[in-house]
């Protein structure tokens, strides 16, 4: 590709509930996009593109170091000058060798995927290939989990989630802490039945002095609980695997394909939830699908919240056929009012992979100024 362009907005979009885990509450989806205008060489010559990337950082370090005004920092002071140093050296870029090009800065894989994630886009649509297709995924919808976050009482927990099963969702994920674990998950087996399939998402929020309190879990017959401990605890994790039947799955653990590999050996999880903005990219996502696959791991697609575009992409990866258990790409509806790209559905307890060129989505200009902030030239023309 030939980048011609960069140019970053910032969006702040309203939840339709506020969502609350381990680690704090969200009102607000805060994120920044990315818009990479250029040309890319095909068969047929030299195509003019457009891409665009999607931060998924928070607002504040809590889920990670990562934070969103230092994403934005990183991203205008260090990886789009040296993509352009790249280019004015009369490299090629690709989407293919993004990653490569921005290995030598340390972390901030959140901003490395914006970047990625939109020059992936604009290459494909260059293309006119979509992304199932470029990944090799047949699926044509994804089967559609949701994320419940902690309530203010068991009443309203219950409320939620019926209205989520009403919806079709397929599978509930409830967010857990110490002081709300047991008691909701037993609530929500005696309201809606065993056969519901159900999951919990600590967030880190326990240490391994907590097993026994997490191993009153086991008889609820849940899929899996993600991230009980904290995310450099790979070996408590693998301990606690062995103390629990509930199967261990590792979220924040999980940042690059090596990660899941030392996970996968030292016994720490037997599933993985693929976060593509947490691990670098989609790229990187693929790879850590492919290793997981080899070694047996089941795998599902997590989220972050994202926008129609976002979305967009993970139901492209999650339809790949290591993803074997529902994942959290819900419908836009789920989060926003209104959404910045056409919305995501849910139909029948599923979500369509996007077919058409690119990751799938675009934003719509008139909904984005309504919620984004001024444009910043990061790369102007000539």
């Amino acid at each position: 590709m030939i980048i011609e362009s960069v140019q970053l907005r910032e969006l702040s979009l309203p939840l339709v509930a506020p969502f609350t885990t381990s680690f704090g509450t969200q009102t607000r989806k805060q994120t920044y996009l990315l818009r990479i205008a250029g040309t890319v060489q095909t068969a047929a010559g030299a195509v003019p593109t457009v891409g665009w990337g999607e931060c998924v950082a928070l607002a504040d370090p809590v889920y990670s170091s990562e934070y969103l005004a230092g994403a934005r920092a990183v991203t205008e002071r260090y990886l789009i000058p040296a993509l352009r140093a790249v280019q004015e050296s009369g490299t090629e870029i690709t989407a293919e060798t993004v990653a490569a090009r921005l290995e030598h800065f340390v972390g901030h894989r959140m901003a490395k995927a914006a970047v990625e994630m939109a020059v992936l886009d604009a290459q494909l649509r260059a293309h006119g290939v979509s992304f199932a297709e470029y990944l090799g995924a047949t699926r044509t919808a994804i089967p559609s989990g949701v994320s419940v976050g902690i309530q203010d009482s068991i009443e309203d927990l219950l409320r939620v989630v019926g209205g989520y099963l009403d919806e079709g969702y397929v599978r509930i994920k409830l967010k857990i802490r110490p002081g709300w674990d047991v008691e909701p998950v037993a609530a929500m087996r005696r309201a809606f039945g065993d056969d519901v399939p159900l999951q919990v998402d600590a967030n880190a929020a326990y240490t391994l002095v907590d097993s026994r309190q997490l191993r009153r879990l086991d008889e609820f017959g849940l899929l899996l609980i993600e991230q009980p401990l904290a995310e450099d605890d790979l070996l408590q994790h693998a301990t606690l695997a062995t103390l629990m039947q509930t199967p261990m799955c590792l979220d924040e653990s999980i940042e690059s394909a090596k990660d899941a590999a030392d996970a996968i050996a030292l016994g720490a999880a037997s599933v993985l939830n693929i976060k593509p903005g947490r691990v670098g990219g989609y790229l990187e996502a693929r790879r850590i699908h492919d290793l997981a696959r080899a070694h047996g791991v089941a795998v599902w697609c997590g989220g972050m919240l994202e926008t129609g575009l976002g979305r967009a992409a993970n139901a492209g990866l999650a339809a790949l056929d290591g993803f074997t258990l529902p994942g959290d790409v819900s419908a836009s509806g789920r989060f926003y009012a209104e959404d910045i790209t056409e919305p995501i559905v849910l139909d029948a307890g599923t979500v369509a992979v996007p077919t058409s060129p690119g990751l799938g989505a675009v934003p719509i200009p008139e909904i984005l100024d309504r919620h984004a902030g001024p444009v910043a030239e990061l790369w102007a023309r000539g």
